[in-house]
């Protein structure tokens, strides 16, 4: 297929990151993310958390989403790679977890550092 340029390129992209977004919605950790997300950002409202705090959050969790998608890339090349139980399929994985969790953490710690300087 030849590649697309200009604006097709750009249409197809979108198509890309909409299918991509499919794949991720059928992940409950992504639903799970998605939810304590939103559930931060309601709570940096209720405390009247600085706007400039609160995008930064927000960035921070579009990174977590961002992790959650390459995480859940990475299991689908290793199971198709690796269907069998491996150590190879193990550690891949588990490195991929890895990522996602000091995510977790860095949105965890940047909530609780805002939440503290909005009172």
């Amino acid at each position: 297929m030849p590649k697309k340029r200009g604006f097709d390129h750009l249409f197809a992209a979108t198509g890309y990151s909409a299918g991509g977004l499919a794949v991720l919605w059928r992940q409950t950790a992504f639903r799970h993310e998605l939810v304590g997300g939103g559930l931060a950002l309601a709570l940096h409202v209720l405390f009247g958390t600085a706007p400039l705090a609160i995008l930064g959050q927000l960035i921070l969790l579009f990174v977590l989403f961002a992790a959650e998608a390459l995480n859940t890339a990475i299991e689908h090349v290793v199971d198709r790679l690796s269907p069998e139980i491996s150590i190879f399929a193990k550690e891949t994985k588990d490195l991929g977890s890895a990522a996602v969790f000091f995510i977790l953490c860095a949105n965890g710690l940047y909530f609780l550092v805002a939440a503290l300087l909005a009172f």
